[in-house]
């Protein structure tokens, strides 16, 4: 089990600080996240995915440019989005991006399709808003169609339909690796299961361990469809530090600024230190600490959900390009070699 676990970082682009307390450019914002990628590749992490937002406090936009920058800069890293906001884009030309993208990286790109957790692509690219279900629902089965990597016909809802058309640039070899992103929604999870398509779970609160019936869920509707066992992956906020007190307290300032900021957007109370703390500690989704207690928390969200991937979102909102490239160096390093050890004792101590 812990050599087939991949371990992997994600980010969001997030707007930074610089040394002088003062927000970086968008643009260089960017680049920071093409030197963290390549970092993420020399340390030996398994996956490095971006995320699409189209809002002032992450740069990404188009994840497979800057997921292509890193191609040039890495050689065995997949790259993933974290996730594409495939409702409001048109699944042909997303399968395009992605399929040049790993035709450029040799077979590394990987896209997670998802709706979403921010709307501000609907009124950016003219999408009705009241059609959510509906943009999501018809282009995913779209995208199902061209995985096949054969001609495609094809008819819904949301765009023209598509007579035994042949998609360019064809994958070079298998098939594009694609997962379905959810957020804890039972439907979601059981459309990725009817489509047979890998599953990741954003947990971004909580104790993990509540999401075993979505996983459960998942499993018993791969077998209702007729699909063999797909991969499981979570996505868990975290920091990683030499020390505990180090990470809680370099990370805190930024996870609640960010946090607040998002909160007023939805009617959220401010976030407090009490429920940063919780969320911390050994029952709560952030993953910040030492390297022990980050890959003791990791190990056991992997054992108790049974997954395949674990990938920690290492950027919060503000906090510096240099701390975020020494939790990278510690996450590859130290914190992946400690999860693979932990999960070899616990498969140890089961058989």
């Amino acid at each position: 089990m812990s050599d087939s676990v991949e371990l992997g970082l994600d980010t969001f682009g997030d707007v930074t600080f610089d040394a002088a307390g003062t927000l970086v450019s968008d643009a260089q914002a960017i680049r920071d996240v093409v030197e963290q990628g390549a970092l993420a590749d020399r340390v030996g992490v398994d996956v490095f995915g971006v995320g699409e937002h189209h809002r002032p406090d992450f740069s990404i936009s188009a994840p497979e440019v800057v997921l292509a920058a890193i191609a040039g800069r890495t050689s065995r890293i997949a790259l993933a989005s974290a996730v594409t906001v495939l409702s409001t884009d048109d699944p042909v030309r997303v399968f395009q991006r992605f399929s040049t993208l790993n035709a450029v990286s040799s077979g590394r790109a990987e896209v997670i399709l998802g709706r979403g957790s921010f709307t501000e692509s609907y009124p950016l690219f003219g999408f009705d808003l009241s059609r959510y279900e509906e943009w999501f629902e018809d282009k995913l089965a779209l995208f199902a169609e061209l995985l096949k990597n054969a001609p495609v016909t094809w008819s819904g809802t949301t765009r023209t339909a598509l007579s035994k058309q042949t998609v360019y640039p064809r994958i070079e070899s298998g098939r594009l690796r694609t997962w379905v992103g959810v957020g804890g929604s039972p439907d979601s999870v059981v459309r990725a299961a009817r489509y047979g398509l890998p599953l990741t779970l954003a947990i971004i609160g909580g104790n993990p361990t509540r999401f075993r019936p979505y996983v459960d869920l998942y499993l018993e509707s791969l077998a209702r469809f007729g699909h063999p066992v797909r991969p499981i992956a979570v996505h868990s906020p975290g920091h990683v530090a030499a020390t505990d007190a180090q990470a809680r307290e370099e990370i805190w300032p930024h996870y609640r600024d960010m946090l607040t900021r998002i909160g007023a957007e939805r009617g959220w109370a401010p976030v407090t230190r009490e429920h940063f703390e919780r969320e911390a500690g050994p029952a709560g989704a952030l993953c910040v600490g030492s390297p022990d207690t980050v890959a003791a928390k990791i190990a056991r969200t992997v054992a108790g959900l049974g997954l395949s991937r674990f990938n920690m979102k290492y950027s919060a909102g503000t906090l510096p390009h240099p701390t975020l490239m020494r939790s990278i160096d510690l996450f590859g390093g130290e914190v992946i070699p400690k999860v693979r050890a932990r999960l070899t004792q616990t498969a140890a101590g089961a058989s």
